[in-house]
């Protein structure tokens, strides 16, 4: 299906009893994309979703751990290509918003370009999603930087340099996380494309489950906060533990002054307590950002021995090729979340 004197594209959708929009979404993509290889991996599904989407004309695979985030690690290791699309297959995304991504990923030399949603559609974006993206995303512009605006897209675009250096750790819908605070701790060139977000077909149902699935967002965030950012993780935490100990230990020290005694020894010896983790909360996070620094020139050494985007002439080649019929709509500036 590919060019041989063209890009590998690869257009990788993962699966969970998505039987009533799968054939939707294989043949829209075949229409957008024809160049591409449209791969569907099915995860435990227990309808049709498999035959169903081999009959499109789809490469089916299957990934027996449950969970997004162990489909993509498969695909990731499995599919070689040059540019990856990667699309959820409840048929909410618009695949004719793929050849603008495609396009703004080769032209600009990018790694990852993730398609922001913008709909009016409540029953597509429910309230619960809105608030958790809005939160969620702002968490991670303030701590890693301001240049996404659409951390939890499902829709995205990524350069064969960013697949293959991407360690795919998370299990579940988290893994968009991963993907975002990857790119942005790596300094990784990226952008965003408006694209239209639609409700569900009849008769499909949403995994996501607004609570529960926010609370382990919002555990990974923290968990790659430890992780990358050690120092600014426990500096903080030394600071919440030194403001402790100096509020129960000032009056003990006041009440030292004036009379020569320590009746309230335990709040003394809690208050000096707190102190010491204060200044050891400290020393590991200098201790580990060290290590952080020596882990993130690793994981940079191991991407910059990909040829890039930019670097490879059939790229070059296809930049100034046509890849279908939508615009190529940047965000010059930050994308406004859906509201």
């Amino acid at each position: 299906m590919n060019d041989s004197d063209g890009p590998r594209i690869a257009v990788l959708i993962p699966c969970y009893n998505e039987a009533n929009a799968i054939a939707k979404v294989v043949a829209d993509f075949r229409r957008c994309l024809p160049r591409a290889t449209i791969y569907v991996y099915d995860n435990c599904s227990q309808d049709d979703t498999s035959s169903i989407a081999s009959s499109a004309g789809a490469v089916v695979r299957r990934e027996t751990l449950q969970g997004k985030g162990h489909v993509v690690r498969r695909m990731f290791a499995d599919v070689e290509a040059d540019i990856y699309v990667l699309v959820d297959g409840d048929d909410t995304y618009e695949a004719a918003a793929a050849p603008a991504m495609v396009r703004v990923l080769v032209e600009d030399g990018l790694d990852m370009v993730t398609g922001a949603r913008v709909t009016n559609i409540q029953a597509a974006y429910r309230p619960g999603h809105r608030f958790g993206n809005r939160m969620l995303t702002g968490v991670v512009r303030l701590i890693f930087g301001n240049r996404i605006t659409d951390m939890l897209s499902g829709y995205r675009v990524f350069s064969r340099r960013f697949v293959k250096s991407f360690p795919a750790l998370s299990q579940g819908f988290d893994i968009e996380t991963e993907f975002s605070v990857h790119a942005l701790d790596l300094q990784m060139p990226v952008a965003e494309v408006k694209t239209a977000y639609r409700e569900r077909p009849p008769g499909s149902h949403s995994k996501l489950r607004t609570v529960p699935d926010g609370l382990r967002i919002l555990r990974t965030i923290l968990v790659l906060v430890k992780d990358e950012r050690p120092l600014q993780f426990f500096s903080l935490a030394g600071l919440v533990f030194l403001v402790a100990g100096i509020a129960l230990g000032i009056p003990v020290v006041v009440e030292f002054l004036n009379t020569g005694l320590v009746p309230r020894l335990p709040t003394g010896v809690l208050a000096t307590g707190l102190v010491l983790l204060s200044a050891l909360s400290f020393a590991v996070g200098l201790i580990l950002d060290t290590v952080a620094r020596g882990r993130k020139e690793s994981k940079r050494l191991v991407y910059l021995a990909i040829p890039g985007t930019a670097s490879q002439p059939r790229l070059d080649a296809f930049a100034a090729s046509d890849i279908g019929d939508a615009p190529a709509v940047r965000s010059a500036s930050p994308v406004t979340p859906p509201a």
